[in-house]
C-alpha cells in the first residue's frame, strides 16, 4: 500500500503542494503554541540579586483555589516574621541566615535627575546584611565565597549608603562620594556612599537600622518582620538543610500564625514545596519564584495564552488540512475508482489515502517544526518588546512540543485524508468510476442542516456583548465569527448551488461565452466551489471579528477613560518608586490646582460562585480615596464614592449583576499580599471597562501594598473646571515639577493615544491574527492553485472543441470574480451580525470602531489571491498543446 501511495503521490505533485504547505504552516503554529505552554510550566527565573542564597524562605505568594486550575500569583509582597531568622540561623549546616526587607528608593544625580536603580525602584532599598546573599557578577557564587566585591566598608549610621556598581556610574560617585537619595517616600536627603558594590541588581544597601526604620519593620503593622530569609549552607547541604528548615517552620506554624496579619493564604507555589504558616522554602531553580513573585505571573500567563491560541490554531489547521486534502484527492478519484473497479476493498482504498497523505505530512514536518520553535522564539521577544514578560524568563526548547505536533497533526491528516475518501471508497465500482469524471450533483442535507444550525447558533452567541460589557464579552464575537465560518464551509456547497441555479435562469441571452462558460462551472461543481469560497470567507470573518473585537473595545475603554476622567493632569514619580510624603498637600497648595487625588493601582482576587462551583478571578483594582471624585466620574449607579473610607469598597456593575454584589452588601476579596477581607459596598459604577471591576479603598488596601506609597496623583486645574488661566496654572505645575527631582507631568488619560500606545494584550491578539491570516492566505493560495492545476484536462477538452485561449482566460477571470465575490459576500453576511452587536454593547452604535482601511485591504487581498491563483496556472495550462495535456493528464 505504501508503495502505491508513494507512486501516486509523484504523479500529483502540484495538487500535493497545497497539502504540505498546509501541514508546514499547521506545524509551526502549533509547536510554537507548545513552546509557549512548556515555557510556562518549565522555565525557570533566574534568583536575580539573591543568587547569592543557597536557601530562600517567603511567604506564599501564590494563591489556588484546588483542582487543576493554574495558581494566580499575588504581586505585593508579604512579610515574614522575622523572629525567624535567629532560630533558622541555629540549624546545623547554616553557616548564614539573613533577613531581607525592601523599600522604595530613587537615586539622583548632580543634575537632580533620577538614575535607574535596581531592578525595580520600589524595592530597590535594602538592609546591609542582605548584601551577604547577593550574586557575584557571573550569577552564582562559588563555594567558599563570601559574596560579592565590595569595594569600601558598610554603611554606619543613618546618612551612609552602599551602592551597586551600575548606580555609581550612573550617578557618577566613588566611595567616599555624595549623593541624594529619596527612601521611601521621605524627602531627597544627601547621603554619603561608603561602598560600592560589584553585584547585579544590588541597589542601594542601608545600614540595618536605617532600613527597618524606612521599611516601617520598627513599628505598625509591619513591626518585626522582613520580606524574606536567605540562608547560605555548607557545601554539599542545601537539601538536608532545607528539609530541616521546612521541619522547623511546622513545629513553629502556631507561633507563626499569630505573628502574621490576617487569614492564611491557601494554596501553593508550583515548585516550592509549602511549610507552615503560609511559608514556602525554595532551593535551586525554584528560588526565582520567590525573589521576583511579579516576574511569576508571567509564566501562568504564557499558559494561558497558548491555551487560549491552541483552540483557533488547531481549528484553522484542521480545516485547512482537511481542505488541502480534499483537493488533493478529489483529483484521484479516477484513479482510486479503477482500483475499486480491479477489485481493492473500501478499507485499502482509505488505507492508500491515508498513506499517501502520511509521507506528505511526514515530509512537511521536517522544516515545519524547526520554524515554530523559530516562530516562538519570535513571539517571546515580543512580548518582551511590549513589557508583558520579564526578559529574565528564559523560553523552553524541550523535545515535548515536536512530538505533540507529529503526533497531533499525524491524527489529523489520517482523519482528513480518510474522510476525503470515504464516499469513493464506499461506492460500487462502476459508479465510483462513472462519478469520477464529475462530483456529486446534490450536496448532503445533513451537512447542509448541520451548517446552518452552526449559523444560527454564532447568531445567537453574538448577544453576548449586549449582556456583559467586558473583554470576555468582546471574545464572544471573534469566537461566534468563527462558528458561522464553520457553519457556512458546510452549508456552502447547497448554497451556492441554490444561488448559481438562480443566477443561470437570470443569465441574460447575450451574456458571452465565458459567462456562461463561467456560470455553468460553478453550477457544476458547487462542492469544489464552496471549498474554495468558504476557505476565503473565514479569513475574512477572521480579519474582520478578531480585529474589529480588538479596536472596539480599545475604543470603548478609551472612550471611558476619556469621559471618566474630569483630571487633566497626572503626577508620578517612575524613577523613585512611589510619590515622596507631602506632594499631595504641596500639589493641592499649587495656583490653579482645583483638586487633586492620590490613585494607586493593585491586583484583587475575588473568590465567588459559579452554577455551585467555587471560582476565584484575579482583577486589576484602584485604590482611592472619597476625593477621588473631584477628579474621577466613574459613572455611579448607585452609592456614593464620599463613603468609600475604611474597609469599603466600590464595584463595577457587570461584576455587581452578575455576582449580586450591591450596594450595603459585603463581599469576599484577597487583597494583593493574600490577605483576605470582606468590605462593604459603598458603590456600584458603569464604567468598569475603563476603570476596572474593583475600586478600595485607600484605609483598606494601602497598608497591603509592596511599597506603601502613592503611585500617582490626579490633578485638576483651572483648565478643566473652565475657570481659565491655563497657561499660569500649567507654568505653575511645571514649575512645582522641576522644583522636585524625579517627578514627572503627564496627560492624565490616554484619549488621544493611537495603536501604538494599545495595551499589551491588544499587541498579542493582533500578531496573533496577522500570523494566522498568513497561514491561512497561503494555504488559501496554494488550494486555488492546484484546483486550477487540475483542470488542465479540462481546459485542454475545450480548447479542441474551438474554444480559444482568450476566452478561456476570460472563463476563468470570470470564475475568479464570481469567487471573490462570493467569499466578500458571505464574510461580511456572517460577519454583521456579530458586529453589530458588537458595536451597540460597547459603542451604542449598531457598528463597531476600527481603521477605515481594514474593509477595503480585505477586499483587494482577497481579489488578488482569487484572481492571480487563477490566471497564473491557467497560463501555464494554456502553454500546453491539448493533445499533449490530455495523453499526459494527471
Amino acid at each position: 500500500m505504501l508503495h502505491i501511495a508513494v507512486q501516486m503521490a509523484r504523479h500529483r505533485i502540484s495538487a500535493l503542494l497545497a497539502v504540505v504547505c498546509a501541514v508546514l504552516g499547521g506545524a509551526a503554529l502549533i509547536t510554537g503554541t507548545g513552546v509557549l505552554a512548556e515555557s510556562g510550566l518549565r522555565s525557570e527565573l533566574p534568583p536575580g540579586r539573591l543568587g547569592g542564597a543557597d536557601i530562600l524562605v517567603s511567604a506564599d505568594q501564590t494563591f489556588r483555589l484546588g483542582g487543576p486550575e493554574l495558581p494566580i500569583t499575588l504581586p505585593e509582597r508579604a512579610a515574614v516574621p522575622a523572629s525567624l531568622v535567629e532560630r533558622l540561623a541555629q540549624l546545623p549546616g547554616v553557616t548564614a541566615a539573613v533577613g531581607d526587607v525592601g523599600f522604595p528608593v530613587g537615586v539622583l544625580d548632580a543634575r537632580g535627575r533620577a538614575v535607574p536603580v535596581g531592578e525595580d525602584p520600589r524595592t530597590a532599598g535594602h538592609n546591609w546584611s542582605s548584601h551577604t546573599l547577593l550574586a557575584s557578577p557571573r550569577g552564582e557564587n562559588g563555594p567558599g565565597t563570601d559574596g560579592p566585591r565590595v569595594d569600601g566598608r558598610k554603611p554606619a549610621g543613618s546618612r551612609e549608603i552602599a551602592v551597586d556598581s551600575a548606580v555609581a556610574a550612573a550617578a557618577g560617585v566613588r566611595p567616599g562620594g555624595e549623593i541624594r537619595v529619596v527612601a521611601a517616600g521621605r524627602p531627597a536627603a544627601g547621603y554619603r556612599v561608603s561602598a560600592v558594590i560589584d553585584a547585579p541588581g544590588a541597589g542601594v544597601l542601608f545600614a540595618d537600622r536605617t532600613a527597618a526604620d524606612l521599611a516601617g519593620r520598627d513599628d505598625g503593622p509591619r513591626a518585626g518582620t522582613v520580606d524574606l530569609i536567605g540562608l547560605r549552607t555548607e557545601p554539599g547541604t542545601t537539601e538536608a538543610v532545607a528539609e530541616a528548615v521546612r521541619a522547623e517552620l511546622r513545629d513553629a506554624e502556631p507561633r507563626a500564625a499569630e505573628s502574621r496579619a490576617g487569614e492564611p493564604r491557601a494554596g501553593e507555589s508550583r515548585d516550592a514545596q509549602p511549610s507552615g504558616a503560609g511559608l514556602v522554602v525554595a532551593t535551586g531553580a525554584e528560588r526565582g519564584d520567590l525573589a521576583a513573585p511579579d516576574a511569576v505571573a508571567a509564566r501562568s500567563l504564557l499558559i494561558l495564552l497558548a491555551s487560549s491560541l491552541a483552540g483557533i490554531i488547531l481549528l484553522i489547521t484542521g480545516f485547512v488540512m482537511a481542505g488541502a486534502l480534499g483537493v488533493a484527492i478529489a483529483g484521484q478519484r479516477r484513479e482510486l475508482a479503477l482500483m475499486r473497479a480491479v477489485g481493492a476493498t473500501p478499507k485499502q482504498i482509505r488505507r492508500i489515502a491515508a498513506s499517501q497523505a502520511t509521507v506528505i505530512a511526514a515530509a512537511a514536518l521536517v522544516p515545519g517544526i524547526p520554524l515554530g520553535y523559530l516562530l516562538a522564539d519570535l513571539f517571546r521577544e515580543l512580548l518582551v518588546d511590549r513589557g508583558v514578560l520579564p526578559e529574565a524568563l528564559p523560553p523552553t526548547f524541550g523535545p515535548l512540543p515536536a512530538l505533540a505536533t507529529t503526533l497531533l497533526l499525524a491524527l489529523a491528516v489520517q482523519v482528513s485524508a480518510r474522510g476525503a475518501a470515504w464516499r469513493t471508497s464506499r461506492m460500487p465500482a462502476t459508479e465510483a468510476v462513472a462519478e469520477s469524471r464529475s462530483e456529486p450533483r446534490h450536496p448532503s442535507r445533513l451537512r447542509t442542516r448541520a451548517g446552518l444550525l452552526l449559523v444560527v447558533a454564532a447568531t445567537t452567541l453574538s448577544v453576548v456583548p449586549l449582556l456583559s460589557r467586558t473583554a470576555l464579552g468582546a471574545t464572544a464575537t471573534s469566537i461566534a465569527g468563527i462558528i458561522a465560518a464553520i457553519g457556512l464551509a458546510l452549508a456552502g456547497p447547497a448554497l451556492i448551488r441554490r444561488l448559481s441555479d438562480t443566477l443561470a435562469r437570470r443569465l441574460p441571452a447575450g451574456a458571452s461565452p465565458a459567462t456562461w462558460l463561467a456560470m455553468s462551472n460553478v453550477r457544476g461543481y458547487a462542492i469544489r466551489f464552496a471549498g474554495v469560497v468558504s476557505t476565503l470567507a473565514m479569513a475574512v470573518v477572521l480579519t474582520l471579528t478578531y480585529t474589529l473585537a480588538q479596536t472596539t473595545v480599545l475604543t470603548a475603554t478609551t472612550d471611558d477613560v476619556g469621559t471618566g476622567t474630569l483630571a487633566g493632569e497626572r503626577l508620578t514619580a517612575p524613577g523613585l518608586g512611589g510619590l515622596p510624603e507631602g506632594t499631595l498637600a504641596a500639589v493641592r497648595d499649587t495656583s490653579g490646582v482645583r483638586a487633586a487625588a492620590p490613585v494607586t493601582g493593585t491586583t484583587v482576587l475575588w473568590p465567588y460562585e459559579q452554577l455551585g462551583d467555587p471560582m476565584v478571578e484575579s482583577a486589576s483594582a484602584m485604590i482611592l480615596t472619597p476625593d477621588a471624585r473631584d477628579v474621577l466620574d466613574l459613572d455611579i449607579r448607585s452609592g456614593s464614592l464620599a463613603r468609600l473610607t475604611g474597609d469599603t469598597v466600590a464595584v463595577g456593575g457587570d461584576v455587581a449583576r452578575s455576582r449580586g454584589a450591591t450596594v450595603g452588601q459585603r463581599i469576599r476579596l484577597i487583597l494583593g499580599d493574600g490577605t483576605h477581607v470582606t468590605p462593604r459596598v459603598v458603590a456600584v459604577y458603569g464604567r468598569d471597562l475603563g476603570f476596572g471591576p474593583v475600586v478600595l479603598s485607600r484605609d483598606l488596601a494601602m497598608e497591603h501594598t509592596t511599597t506603601r506609597l502613592d503611585q500617582s496623583i490626579l490633578i485638576r486645574t483651572d483648565a478643566e473646571a473652565g475657570a481659565g488661566a491655563s497657561g499660569a496654572t500649567r507654568d505653575s505645575l511645571a514649575a512645582f515639577v522641576s522644583a522636585r527631582p524625579g517627578l514627572a507631568l503627564s496627560p492624565a488619560d490616554n484619549t488621544g493615544a493611537g495603536l501604538e500606545d494599545a495595551p499589551p494584550e491588544v499587541w498579542i491578539n493582533l500578531a496573533t491574527i496577522v500570523v494566522l491570516l498568513g497561514y491561512l492566505l497561503l494555504s488559501i493560495a496554494n488550494k486555488l492553485t492546484a484546483t486550477t492545476a487540475q483542470r488542465r484536462t479540462e481546459i485542454a477538452t475545450l480548447r479542441l472543441n474551438g474554444t480559444t485561449p482568450r476566452q478561456i482566460r476570460a472563463m476563468m477571470r470570470r470564475e475568479a470574480a464570481l469567487i471573490a465575490t462570493a467569499a466578500l459576500t458571505a464574510g461580511l453576511a456572517v460577519s454583521v451580525i456579530p458586529l453589530a452587536l458588537l458595536g451597540v454593547g460597547f459603542l451604542d452604535r449598531p457598528w463597531p470602531a476600527g481603521p477605515p482601511w481594514l474593509l477595503p485591504a480585505i477586499a483587494l487581498t482577497i481579489v488578488t489571491i482569487s484572481f492571480l491563483t487563477i490566471e497564473l496556472p491557467t497560463r501555464r495550462a494554456l502553454r500546453t498543446a491539448p493533445a499533449e495535456a490530455l495523453a499526459n493528464r494527471e
